[in-house]
């Protein structure tokens, strides 16, 4: 493969992942998703006030619009790139305790083993796409 079409692959990844991390992000802010988002944060990460769950449904949201712009944004590429990959693997603690609870949690509780190839391989999309 080529430079310049390696450059394109990224350049198509980079807007493949931005509208997915500003999609994910956006359903932060829809009530019904952000309920079940917050139940899905393991009870010893549950805290009152501004680390509330809710809070942290929506931190997370903006952290994912916010990483999904600055993967579109040329000066903001690789350090959006950087952040999402730490905030995937910051965000899959709600995920693991989602799989172990799918009686609770329905479609949502992806098991475990795949969910944590998904996320290796979502960040591995990312890392490709900014590096």
């Amino acid at each position: 493969m080529s430079i310049a079409a390696f450059e394109v692959l990224q350049f198509a990844l980079r807007f493949v992942l931005a509208a997915a991390f500003i999609f994910m992000g956006i359903a932060h802010f829809l009530p019904a998703a952000q309920r079940t988002m917050a139940a899905m944060i393991p009870p010893r990460m549950r805290w009152a006030g501004v680390l509330s769950p809710r809070n942290l449904v929506i931190f997370t949201g903006v952290c994912e619009i916010a990483g999904g712009l600055g993967l579109i944004y040329p000066p903001t590429t690789l350090a959006a790139g950087v952040c999402l990959v730490v905030f995937l693997v910051a965000v899959f603690p709600a995920n693991a305790y989602a799989a172990a609870h799918p009686e609770r949690f329905g479609r949502v509780a992806i098991p475990l083993v795949p969910r944590l190839i998904g996320q290796l391989v979502l960040i591995a999309l990312v890392l490709l796409a900014v590096v």
